[in-house]
């Protein structure tokens, strides 16, 4: 029986994100998954025809003029920020999109079960893995999985909100969580390359070169693939900024979509009010 709510701001079931996305693929179009930290942000994302809004606590950082690694970092409760982004921008400004909530799901001080529930109560349609510590390495990244703050969470995490009907879109930075993140039933796994280069705020020199890019990302899509054949799989960070740096990892790879957070949001402020500013000012007097 359809949904008789959706449509009109409210949220989405699983299988309709599943449906909705899978319309794209058969018209011909990317996927393309846009973060918004801001309502006006979500607003014309949705009026420029994405796909999903996900809410990242990386977006509140951002959008102030930070860098996005920020949400990676103690600079507050992660979890709250994002319910809050939702709660008093996206939300009440999105028509018709479906919109993802970014869970940090090794916060010690949570009960997934019961956050969980809180943003399906908030009327997220599906929920993504972040801040996530997929993206850590090295020694620290040890330290986390030896204390308690271990990926394996996230994967638990994932398994329980596709229990509960959410959508799950999911970072990864590696096959082997690729495979893992599969398994607990993630929609959409996304092939996370490295934080965004470019702009006022992002890296200066890209972490990883192009053949890498291409190579770990096609190395997560068929490990996710190996698992189940109908999982979505995007890519995501690194030098993959541009519609035209989007355009040749998707002719490089099978992948179906994008995932943009500062490439979109961040990127689209910068360039458009600097260049709208240098017209005011060009502008003869008397």
């Amino acid at each position: 029986m359809p949904n008789p709510w959706t449509g009109i701001g409210n949220p989405y079931t699983r299988q309709e994100v599943v449906d909705r996305l899978n319309a794209s693929l058969k018209k011909g179009e990317p996927i393309i998954a846009a973060g918004a930290g801001t309502g006006i942000s979500a607003k014309f994302i949705e009026k420029g025809g994405a796909d999903l809004i996900i809410i990242y606590n990386s977006g509140r950082f951002r959008m102030s003029g930070h860098g996005s690694t920020c949400g990676l970092m103690a600079y507050g409760d992660a979890n709250a920020v994002a319910m809050e982004i939702g709660e008093y921008e996206v939300l009440p400004t999105v028509k018709e999109i479906p919109v993802i909530c970014g869970v940090h799901a090794t916060d010690p001080r949570r009960r997934m079960w019961h956050w969980l529930g809180k943003v399906k109560d908030m009327g997220f349609s599906g929920v993504n893995n972040f801040p996530t510590h997929t993206i850590v390495d090295g020694h620290f990244r040890q330290v986390l999985e030896e204390t308690g703050m271990s990926v394996q969470k996230e994967f638990e995490m994932v398994g329980l909100a596709h229990r509960m009907d959410f959508f799950t879109i999911v970072y990864v930075a590696t096959p082997e969580e690729a495979v893992e993140m599969t398994k607990q039933g993630a929609d959409a796994v996304i092939a996370h390359v490295g934080t965004t280069v470019g702009g006022s705020i992002g890296v200066v020199n890209a972490v990883v070169d192009w053949d890498f890019t291409v190579k770990r990302t096609q190395e997560i899509i068929d490990a996710a693939r190996s698992v189940r054949k109908d999982v979505f799989t995007l890519t995501h960070g690194g030098p993959i900024n541009t519609p035209k740096d989007v355009e040749y990892i998707l002719s490089k790879t099978t992948a179906d979509g994008f995932v943009g957070a500062s490439s979109l949001e961040r990127m689209g402020v910068e360039e458009s009010l600097t260049n709208l500013t240098r017209e005011f000012k060009s502008v003869g007097g008397k």
